[in-house]
């Protein structure tokens, strides 16, 4: 939900024009707000509420407000995968109203009944209703007669044949459709866009000869199946519809295609075949690929459901690797952070294993060309995860260490021509979980690390003249090493990886015990978002 806040920001100015210049304010004031490095209460109240309240009291809105308060409609909430987001943001809202009880603000929330959602919501101040209880029936029908009515008056085809069999859709076409339905709206608006999309080389089909073949599906599985079915064939399909379903954030046509390293010719040739369930742009570089209905994305990422058209989470890892490439390549128009947002998707899934996942990446790397090295990506975001404290990667303490420093020693000497820029220029990275972690050091943990750390160091030192040499390397002297996660840079990696190294060995010089016994690195954040490194003094490492 890192955009949640600025969505209803951009909204508030839409509306209240007068709230514009209070926003831009906070917005220069703390720019976490925007990227998303403050909390979720911070960007409401910073962005939406405060504003609202300073606009309300300035009584500038007289007119406005004498017809009812202002209403803020929020549908699909149960959709949003952060769970403890969802918690805030309620809690936090219904905190301003109890603050605020005269505020003239309303808030209508939409969503399927989760556990989560339902135990916040049960307070005092908070009206419950069944929408179930509603028959969206009688919509439906007004729905599909309105449509085909202004169908009928368009495509010529629809027209020529009304002059020649008489009225269409039938009134018995109707009913059965209607009743095929059975009362979701959306199966209607999906059906009718599949009933009336232009016909294509793939399906040449008429709206007339559609019709009846909506009848035979399977409700919203079915239409999605049968629609994905003429774009199956086509080169690419795959990554297409994969990052379509897992994007997050909606891309035009010409961004889809960067990402992928493909032509933007080639996406929409897949996607004009299926502009019935997914909403495709006018133009290549305007307008934003999405989908008709998040029940798309439910189907696409439930294999029972999807069969070979199931969209692995996996893939999150290759859209991580895919905006990696980008920024560091030098295409700087997506968002900084979404390569890091993708990857926490995939390491944190419970629904594939992560070191599986990884050596399947690596094989396919050969396969890609024109891209940053998966090398650098991979030496960054093992990175990433050991100090940002991914907890579930540090079931196995040296496994993101060692494949850390492995991976920097492969890309030294690999010599992509990014290298001396991933080297130089530091990356912005997603914020970390504000909590301490303590990981297991060995000797053996330690030899690899020095081991790769010197070959890299070699490596990296004949075509890259003076660029360690910025800094002096570690003594393992000093107790601490501190670095920025909104500022890391590959040499930045090098020299905490070195740090380690020089450190471990001094405190095992100092406990003078044979052998050397495991060591206890600790992990730590500041709220400034700096990471501090350091070996614990005098203990050594206890499960």
């Amino acid at each position: 939900m890192n955009r949640f806040a600025v969505t209803l920001a951009t909204q508030l100015i839409a509306a209240i024009p007068a709230a514009a210049p209070l926003i831009e304010a906070a917005m220069r004031a703390e720019p976490g707000v925007v990227s998303g490095d403050v909390s979720l209460a911070m960007q409401l109240d910073l962005l939406l509420l405060s504003p609202f309240l300073a606009v309300v009291d300035d009584e500038t809105l007289g007119e406005t407000l004498a017809k009812g308060p202002f209403l803020i409609v929020i549908d699909g909430l149960d959709e949003c995968e952060d769970k403890r987001a969802v918690e805030e943001l309620i809690d936090h809202i219904l905190k301003f109203f109890e603050e605020h009880p005269t505020i003239p603000l309303r808030i209508f929330i939409a969503s399927r009944v989760e556990q989560h959602i339902r135990a916040c919501l049960e307070t005092d101040g908070v009206v419950l209703a069944n929408l179930d209880s509603h028959s969206a029936r009688g919509d439906i029908e007004k729905f599909l007669e309105v449509s085909f009515a202004t169908v009928a008056k368009k495509d010529r085809v629809v027209k020529a044949y009304v002059r020649t069999r008489g009225s269409w859709p039938t009134e018995s076409d109707k009913r059965k459709l209607v009743e095929h339905i059975n009362g979701s709206f959306v199966l209607a608006s999906t059906m009718f866009k599949y009933i009336v999309q232009p016909p294509t080389k793939e399906d040449p089909a008429t709206p007339m000869e559609r019709l009846p073949l909506t009848l035979e599906m399977n409700g919203l599985d079915g239409l999605y199946s049968q629609t994905l079915t003429h774009s199956q064939h086509l080169p690419h399909f795959r990554n297409i519809i994969y990052t379509i379903a897992l994007l997050k954030r909606a891309l035009p046509i010409v961004k889809i295609s960067n990402i992928l390293g493909i032509e933007a010719f080639e996406v929409v040739r897949v996607l004009l075949n299926l502009q019935a369930i997914i909403h495709v742009p006018g133009t290549d570089e305007e307008g934003e690929v999405t989908l008709c209905h998040t029940s798309l994305r439910d189907f696409l990422t439930t294999e029972s459901r999807a069969g070979h058209y199931f969209v692995p989470l996996s893939f999150h890892l290759y859209l991580s690797y895919y905006h990696f490439s980008s920024i560091v390549g030098g295409d700087i128009f997506f968002f900084t952070t979404d390569f890091t947002d993708h990857w926490r998707t995939f390491s944190e899934s419970n629904y594939h294993d992560f070191h599986t996942a990884i050596e399947q990446f690596k094989a396919r790397q050969p396969l890609l060309v024109n891209r940053v090295s998966y090398h650098l990506f991979l030496c960054s975001m093992f990175f990433y995860s050991f100090i940002g404290n991914r907890f579930r990667l540090l079931n196995n303490d040296s496994y993101m260490l060692t494949e850390c420093a492995n991976q920097l020693m492969l890309a030294a000497e690999f010599a992509d021509p990014h290298t001396r820029h991933w080297l130089e220029q530091p990356l912005l990275f997603a914020g970390p979980l504000l909590r301490t972690v303590n990981a297991r050091f060995t000797e053996h943990t330690c030899e690899a690390l020095q081991h790769d750390l010197q070959c890299a160091s070699n490596a990296i030192q004949a075509p890259f003249l003076g660029v360690l040499e910025r800094r002096p390397p570690s003594t393992g002297k000093e107790k601490e090493f501190v670095t920025e996660l909104s500022r890391v840079s590959g040499t930045d990696i090098f020299n905490a990886l070195e740090w380690m190294v020089a450190r471990a060995h001094f405190k095992w010089e100092a406990l003078k015990v044979t052998p050397r016994p495991p060591l206890k690195l600790s992990v730590r954040w500041t709220y400034n978002l700096q990471s501090i490194l350091s070996f614990e003094t005098g203990v050594e490492w206890r499960r």
